[in-house]
């Protein structure tokens, strides 16, 4: 992949995740973050929340996945978002998180991906940047740190 071949604005990857109760059992296990707000409707209203809402790491990590499928694990320098918005999940079914995956800026061997990740049209993530590397593949050293 090298910086010719990607123009700011150009989409590079798309994609959607479902976030069901069952997602959120899983992380909350392998993560630690057993807050009832992920789990127990009645304390997450009585805390003024709407119900029962997806971890934000959970989210964040779902939101990168078509970056990674596009560019490789190996190839991602640097991923910050800020959390804007609480995505609700409800009881039954799944709620689905939409992703757009777009370049921001290119230059001297990595380019920054802007995403975006909507549920039910409105965003959730606020300056979720991707930050890859563009030039010479995982041989030429350069890794996630």
């Amino acid at each position: 992949m090298s910086d010719e071949l990607l123009e700011v604005g150009q989409v590079v990857a798309t994609g959607s995740r479902e976030i069901d109760r069952d997602a959120l059992v899983r992380y909350a296990g392998a993560s630690g973050d057993f807050n009832p707000i992920h789990y127990r409707d009645d304390v997450a209203t009585s805390v003024g929340l709407p119900g029962v809402l997806a971890h934000g790491m959970l989210t964040m990590g779902l939101a990168v996945q078509p970056v990674i499928e596009r560019f490789g694990a190996d190839r991602v320098l640097e991923y910050g978002v800020r959390f804007t918005r609480p995505v609700p999940v409800p009881p039954e079914g799944a709620v689905r998180l939409e992703l757009e995956a777009k370049v921001g800026q290119v230059g001297d061997g990595e380019a920054r991906i802007d995403v975006t990740a909507k549920v039910d049209g409105q965003t959730v993530l606020g300056r979720a940047q991707v930050r890859v590397a563009t030039g010479p593949g995982p041989a030429g050293g350069r890794r996630a740190g």
